[in-house]
């Protein structure tokens, strides 16, 4: 299941066109030291540009996080940004599209964030994300045990304040995270590939974790290449593997010039 980048173009070869969707951190980029961590990174620019400038690709970017941080990050024109998830995006033109009503979101997010806060007050390792639309509990650096006790509390509160709402929880190791339903990366791309058109382009997504899993399934149905990037092989949907953000950069720096068309 590891692929080089040679074998991966290999299965490309008859494709007049690529539809790209490509998580951020974990796949393009390492992860940051916090959330918060807005560090745009020289090659990623470098190899989105390329992409973006060829005729036979077309590049998004579906992210968990917010859209101002992808902007931040991702300064190149011609781009697709989906944050939080898909609910907030930025089409290749620049023009902004919220995909659900943010009032009808925030409340429950309100009354739910000082509870969180007030869970992890004085404990060393946790971090409170707000992103607006969602709200994010990071655990990465605190204890084991402890994590899970917190983790376990914060998503009784987290079920308490959705009141059966248009809320999901996400999980993920020493991670819970609240926001829409809607806030779903295989939604997403079945969103994108509704509105955006592209006939005869081959889906493609590549991403690292459950969230990118969530979207696998939708490109396997729709014909494309769900592609899994992480260091040892595990349980996956994807019908290939590389090892590292730096084997993705890599791979899509030798796309534009592959002579399609």
């Amino acid at each position: 299941m590891l692929c080089t980048s040679e074998q991966l173009n290999h299965r490309l070869v008859e494709a007049r066109r690529l539809w790209l969707f490509l998580d951020y951190d974990g796949t393009l980029a390492d992860f940051a030291d916090t959330p918060e961590h807005v560090d745009p990174e020289p090659e990623v620019i470098s190899v989105l540009t390329g992409l973006v400038q060829s005729p036979h690709l077309r590049t998004a970017v579906v992210s968990g996080r917010r859209l101002s941080h992808l902007r931040s990050l991702l300064g190149v024109p011609g781009l697709l940004l989906a944050g939080t998830y898909g609910i907030e995006l930025q089409t290749p033109k620049g023009e902004r599209i919220n995909r659900v009503a943010y009032a009808t979101i925030r409340p429950a997010l309100d009354t739910l964030k000082p509870s969180w806060e007030h869970l992890i007050a004085g404990r060393e390792g946790f971090f409170l994300e707000d992103k607006g639309w969602t709200l994010a509990l990071h655990a990465r650096f605190a204890e084991e045990d402890e994590a899970k006790e917190v983790l376990a509390a914060a998503h009784r509160l987290a079920v308490e304040a959705a009141h059966g709402g248009p809320f999901r929880l996400l999980g993920g190791h020493k991670f819970l995270e609240i926001g829409p339903r809607l806030a779903h990366k295989g939604h997403t791309v079945d969103y994108l590939l509704e509105h955006y058109p592209w006939p005869d382009a081959l889906p493609i997504y590549v991403g690292d974790d459950d969230k990118d899993e969530e979207a696998f399934g939708v490109i396997k149905a729709r014909g494309g290449i769900p592609i899994l990037v992480a260091r040892e092989p595990r349980h996956t949907q994807a019908d290939c593997r590389l090892e590292s953000p730096q084997a993705v950069r890599q791979w899509l720096g030798t796309l534009p010039s592959d002579g399609r068309g």
